[in-house]
């Protein structure tokens, strides 16, 4: 492994542990054995590193949407497998949203890219809802308006659950992970036709 992957994968680790205000770049050399100037040689500031993991989160989810655009015959399994895949990406960059207003405030690139993602998510996410439908597992006659704020819904959940676990549950990773997945798939099943809701209650009600 390179040094400077050496160095993203250390920050990574440290800002999960202990959290983005908490680690700088001296402690993530100290982590590393390395000097100061070594690291500084690839990365100024620990906001260099940072806007590259957020880049890295971003690139992770671009591959899990474009996994699932390509399937033609989209099944409620691959509805949840995408959904359990998202979070389990989250919870591996987990300080960015532990920190997220903080982050955003003192590196305006992220709040920017973060606003863009925002806006092509939302193409993105309406595209495969009409897959959805088009593969008899959503209705046919859900409104268009609840299919735009449920992408919204789907936002709000995905960027404030790990909050959220830490306040209410403490769960563990993979018990964290399964229940809020759930959660969010819950929000899919007031829009299933009558056969994907039985699938649904058999496969994944008695999951939560």
């Amino acid at each position: 492994m390179k040094t400077k992957d050496k160095i993203l994968s250390k920050a990574l680790e440290l800002f999960n542990e202990k959290g983005y205000n908490n680690i700088t770049t001296r402690h993530i050399a100290a982590g590393l054995n390395i000097s100061a100037g070594n690291l500084h040689y690839h990365f100024k500031h620990s906001e260099d590193i940072i806007k590259i993991l957020f880049s890295e989160l971003i690139l992770k989810m671009d591959v899990l949407l474009n996994d699932l655009q390509k399937i033609e015959n989209k099944t409620l399994e691959d509805l949840y497998h995408f959904t359990f895949s998202i979070y389990e990406v989250f919870y591996s960059f987990r300080f960015i949203f532990m920190n997220f207003f903080d982050i955003l405030k003192h590196i305006p690139a992220i709040e920017s890219q973060y606003e863009s993602i925002n806006m092509s998510r939302k193409e993105e996410f309406q595209v495969i809802f009409k897959g959805f439908q088009k593969n008899n597992i959503f209705r046919n006659n859900v409104p268009d308006f609840i299919l735009k704020s449920l992408t919204t819904q789907i936002f709000i959940i995905a960027d404030n659950w790990i909050i959220h676990n830490r306040l209410a549950f403490k769960l563990n990773e993979d018990e964290a992970i399964k229940h809020y997945a759930l959660i969010q798939m819950n929000l899919f099943y007031p829009l299933l036709t009558e056969e994907q809701q039985k699938l649904y209650e058999e496969k994944y009600i008695l999951k939560s």
